[in-house]
């Protein structure tokens, strides 16, 4: 994987991740975010039948950073991520069918990982859907929290899911 740090001085830094033929950038454009959008209505809304009103909400505009997954240009990914004072929370995290089984998850979380490690985050909160919790425990490096129960949202159980994060001696500070 490479991790490259590219400047746009009217958005300040910005991450780009690459891992294989998939690579992942923070979404800054109005064409990068509606791609989102379209990735979660295609897996969320298409695939699964959540409702509109469950899938989107007003935590998309409040502070959000959404991650965009490309491969050969083309998006095929996205996720989420809400700060919160001592971890980062993963959201909204959809992958197109056709490239669930490659890496595509995992640049997404890698490039989540980087970033938040970057701003000084050392946790990552998600809610996994119960089916694909041996993903995150065996692939991912994540972990199910025992003391919460599951939940259920949108007819699909879910739990909560762990995952530490690698801080870097040059994370952002103050100084």
């Amino acid at each position: 994987m490479t991790v490259l740090a590219r400047s746009n001085s009217a958005q300040g830094s910005s991450f780009l991740i690459e891992r294989g033929l998939i690579t992942v950038d923070v979404a800054r454009t109005l064409d990068e975010y509606t791609a989102a959008l379209s990735i979660r209505s295609r897996v969320f809304a298409e695939e699964q039948m959540c409702p509109y009103d469950e899938e989107f909400d007003g935590n998309d505009l409040s502070g959000a950073t959404h991650l965009l997954a490309r491969s050969g240009g083309e998006p095929i990914g996205t996720m989420r991520l809400r700060w919160f004072a001592d971890f980062v929370k993963l959201e909204r995290f959809a992958v197109l069918k056709a490239f669930r089984a490659g890496s595509g998850a995992f640049a997404l979380i890698d490039a989540a990982s980087k970033i938040a490690g970057r701003k000084g985050y050392a946790v990552m909160l998600g809610y996994a859907q119960k089916r694909v919790a041996p993903f995150w425990t065996r692939k991912a490096n994540g972990r199910v929290r025992k003391d919460r129960g599951s939940f259920w949202f949108s007819d699909y159980e879910y739990v909560e899911i762990i995952r530490d994060i690698p801080v870097p001696s040059n994370r952002l500070t103050i100084n």
